[in-house]
């Protein structure tokens, strides 16, 4: 199973001055290119021995600041974010021959921030994130339909969900930003961005 790439090369002349930028860049091209789901991300946390575990989650928003995505704060992640803040993100656009991977830091957004989000999420969503103590263990999946048949209950449609206190944001404040792509022979780019004091430097790294 193998695929030759046949791309246009990317160049150090052709990037934006911040990696940020060069991200809203290739997300445009990743979101009008037809990809499915162009904001799933695979998430790379570390437990403090050492272990790494991984999933995918949704990006939600950036901007100049990082990455922002949600979750339930007393989830695996959430756990192992509280003790190593230590993250990786990985899109994985193979559609565009691209990834873009990021590494850096990872920190809770103030509260207002978070229930501004949740409120915007579907009734459905808002339910879910109640009915679920993520990563828990549960006896069925009828345990879990019934905690959320209780909170539609309590909560119907278009009545105010209040957003869950375990639950909120996480902005990935990137320390290194990589732009992967793919070439024929596999003579690939791979530009970094790599912070450097308050500016950016680029490296090219061997395929």
């Amino acid at each position: 199973m193998r695929e030759q790439y046949r791309s246009t090369a990317l160049l150090e002349s052709d990037l934006a001055p911040t990696p940020m930028d060069q991200f809203a860049r290739w997300f445009r091209d990743a979101a009008s290119g037809g990809l499915r789901e162009p904001n799933a991300m695979i998430v790379s946390t570390a437990a403090p021995d050492g272990r790494p575990s991984s999933r995918t989650v949704l990006l939600k928003h950036f901007d100049g600041r990082g990455f922002v995505f949600y979750t339930n704060y007393a989830s695996r992640k959430g756990r192992e974010l509280a003790a190593n803040p230590y993250i990786s993100l990985l899109f994985p656009w193979h559609g565009l021959a691209r990834q873009v991977i990021v590494t850096g830091t990872a920190s809770r957004i103030g509260r207002d921030e978070t229930v501004a989000y949740f409120r915007t999420r579907p009734h459905g969503s808002q339910l879910g994130a109640w009915a679920s103590a993520q990563s828990s263990v549960i006896a069925s999946r009828e345990e879990l339909l019934r905690k959320y048949e209780e909170l539609a209950a309590r909560y119907p449609e278009g009545e105010q969900v209040p957003a869950p206190p375990e639950w909120g944001g996480y902005r990935v404040e990137p320390e290194a930003v990589e732009f992967w792509q793919g070439h024929e022979n596999r003579l690939h780019d791979r530009l970094r961005y790599v912070r450097a004091g308050s500016a950016w430097q680029v490296e090219r790294l061997s395929p």
